[in-house]
């Protein structure tokens, strides 16, 4: 009986903290613009996945295998840095394309195993187009107690806005007519 007691009492403090022991969960973000410019000319900005001069903080592309599933492309950073992003799904039909980027730059993106979409759509009586950028991700630093910098919020956060200024940097190309 005692024994019960003790293994009881064992399971009754050990087991709350081994709810707090797991690693870090998936987050996700999602940004959207309104833009003034018919989907097949903000299709046409985007469509080619080896060109990504569209997102302001992009210095410069390299790009193998076009717009191919597997196909990868390189990103320097105007602020410094690369990163290597795969092609894992494009569809023309639908105007959407879908990357991953296994090794995260944390310094450009805080963020781990991230993954996205990008999706051009009609809005409005058509002349007008919703284009959608959605990511999952993990925070920046996997292992439990992360930096304040690369901790759930603050991935969330930079992820966001990451997405954010390419979208309302898009938004600028479409509708200067450039």
């Amino acid at each position: 009986m005692a024994a019960r007691i003790l293994g009881l009492v064992f399971a009754l403090l050990v087991m709350p903290g081994l709810a707090f022991a797991h690693g870090p969960t998936r987050q996700k973000a999602s940004e959207s613009v309104e833009i003034n410019a018919a989907p097949e000319k903000v299709w046409g900005i985007i469509k080619n996945f080896g060109d990504m001069s569209w997102h302001p903080a992009v210095a410069m592309t390299d790009a193998s295998k076009g717009n191919e599933k597997g196909a990868v492309r390189e990103l320097g950073y105007k602020k410094g840095g690369m990163m290597e992003e795969e092609l894992s799904k494009y569809d023309a039909d639908k105007m959407s394309y879908s990357t991953f980027i296994g090794h995260v730059n944390i310094d450009i993106i805080p963020a781990t195993n991230y993954s996205s979409t990008i999706t051009v759509k009609p809005a409005g009586d058509g002349s007008k187009s919703q284009v959608t950028w959605r990511a999952a991700f993990y925070r920046g630093y996997p292992n439990n107690d992360p930096p304040a910098n690369l901790n759930d919020e603050a991935s969330v956060a930079g992820v966001k806005a990451y997405i954010r200024e390419g979208l309302d940097n898009l938004k600028k190309i479409a509708e200067s007519g450039s």
